[in-house]
């Protein structure tokens, strides 16, 4: 019955499983469907082998950073249980995709000690960020919370009425002025009102994008000061969010907020319409923070926590090992 038969015990984790196998389908059917290829057509562990292996792993948007910390490690477990057959190699090759990840695994949200639990996004524009909050802010508010949203992102057209328009599709209030105007003041004025009318979760949008990384830095710093103000905790998460289908350039242009932010972990947006689900892992290695909530589809449910089981699931049943059915 396959390698995965037995890892997800519970009706929720098959299903989680599920869900993002169907959201992943793009990137194994294009990606991973080369690393099967050459496993199928390869008896024999050697330089040549290894060279191809270390390609496809480049294909599979992994990057250059990810692959030769991979393969690095690959070489001396080969030397070390001294493999020679592909078919021995399997094993390794999973255990050793587990290991780069190991330490980055999700974790729950953190949540207020007392007050509101306060959330940052932060992320380019057009990364999915605004749909990001709306989607999360749905899902709180099915599970019995009152949730406020802050438009913060004043500096994008549209960036407010779009946020605003999600508040009222959900039923859920947003904290906006015109565009144009101080995000620290929005902000301001949303932690007075989530404090004063007892809110549990406030959700704040940022810029995209200022002028320059000084302006960007200072712009955020402001942000972070008028938040802990009240609450020194606060702000609980900082999530960068991240478009998958952007893939290594995506990831390149995160290094910037990861430079001047505390992000805390990254929200990867549209994995369901991308070939490049790979840069999971390179993410969690080049940033050295975990991925700790994914989206996929337009609908707001669309939208759940990352699991590396499911993710490893996703990508290698049927590839590295005997395919399995979750349920």
């Amino acid at each position: 019955m396959g390698f995965f038969k037995n890892l997800f015990k519970s009706r929720e984790e098959k299903q989680k499983a599920k869900k993002m196998e169907l959201g992943l389908k793009k990137t194994k059917s294009y990606s991973f469907s080369n690393l099967k290829n050459l496993l199928e057509s390869k008896k024999k562990v050697d330089d040549a082998f290894l060279n191809e292996l270390e390609e496809v792993l480049i294909l599979s948007d992994m990057g250059m950073d990810f692959t030769n910390t991979y393969m690095e490690a690959l070489r001396k477990d080969i030397k070390k249980h001294k493999i020679t057959s592909v078919d021995e190699l399997k094993g390794i090759l999973f255990d050793n995709f587990y290991n780069m990840y190991k330490g980055r695994e999700n974790q729950k949200l953190n949540v207020s000690k007392s007050g509101p639990t306060v959330y940052l996004f932060m992320g380019v524009n057009g990364s999915g960020k605004t749909t990001s909050i709306a989607k999360l802010a749905y899902r709180l508010k099915n599970e019995g919370k009152k949730v406020l949203l802050a438009a913060g992102d004043t500096f994008r057209a549209a960036a407010r009425e779009q946020l605003e328009t999600w508040g009222e599709r959900l039923d859920i209030p947003v904290v906006s002025k015109p565009d144009g105007s101080d995000p620290s003041s929005v902000i301001f004025d949303a932690m007075k009102k989530a404090k004063a009318e007892n809110f549990d979760y406030l959700l704040c949008d940022t810029a995209g994008r200022l002028q320059t990384k000084v302006n960007l830095m200072k712009e955020l710093e402001k942000i972070y000061r008028i938040i802990g103000r009240d609450i020194s905790d606060a702000p609980h998460e900082a999530f960068l969010v991240i478009d998958a289908t952007t893939g290594q350039n995506g990831l390149n242009q995160a290094k910037v907020f990861n430079e001047v932010a505390k992000v805390s972990g990254v929200i990867l947006t549209k994995l369901d319409g991308s070939s490049k689900g790979g840069v999971v892992l390179s993410i969690s290695n080049t940033l050295g923070i975990p991925v700790k909530m994914y989206g996929f589809g337009e609908k707001a449910e669309d939208f759940d926590n990352f699991d590396i089981d499911s993710y490893l699931y996703s990508i290698f049943n049927g590839v590295l090992f005997e395919e399995s059915e979750t349920e």
